[in-house]
């Protein structure tokens, strides 16, 4: 059992990791660039909704890697095993838009590819994906809505590894992955 000094110093710890999130959030705002809202074009409005909200509410920058997606290129990602299929959100549907966006995480200027900052993002998404309305699906937890669950984006990642390897499966965790559930 810890003594008061320990407890009282672990709360202040804790004070201080929610003053340093909340700070962030209250002061680093990030907004889309040009070329980020240029690999938009052709997505599901609602989706982009969601983007660009979700940019306003996460504490980790992020911009759209992908959008719109050819045949020949999904084909290729199918092929060497980027992509698990080929009939992928982020090919035009038959409403005439990509329901599938890729966001790449940054710390400062460099790309990051901590899962960490992916659930961040999840959950900036998740909060986008509810006030506007659509249900989306994470790449890094296939197995359940993202906007239809109460856990944590970590929480459902997890979950998602724990059920593929009950079926002996292996998971394929893809956490810059957003789509709309259609």
């Amino acid at each position: 059992m810890g003594s008061n000094w320990d407890k009282n110093r672990e709360r202040l710890r804790i004070h201080r990791d929610w003053d340093i999130r909340n700070f962030r959030r209250e002061n680093m705002a990030f907004k889309l660039s040009q070329r980020s809202m240029d690999k938009l074009d052709g997505v599901h409005p609602k989706l982009v909704e969601v983007v660009k909200k979700a940019i306003e509410y996460t504490d980790v920058d992020f911009g759209v890697i992908y959008g719109v997606r050819d045949l020949e290129t999904q084909k290729k990602l199918y092929e060497s095993g980027k992509s698990q299929t080929m009939a992928s959100k982020h090919l035009i549907q038959e409403d005439g838009y990509a329901h599938a966006v890729d966001l790449m995480a940054y710390d400062g200027s460099n790309p990051s590819w901590d899962i960490v900052d992916y659930d961040n993002i999840a959950d900036a998404m998740r909060k986008a994906g509810k006030e506007v309305g659509v249900d989306l699906v994470w790449g890094a937890a296939w197995h359940k809505l993202l906007t239809m669950s109460p856990d944590s984006a970590e929480d459902l990642m997890n979950d998602y590894i724990d059920t593929r390897r009950k079926e002996s499966r292996r998971p394929f965790i893809d956490g810059p992955h957003f789509q709309l559930h259609t």
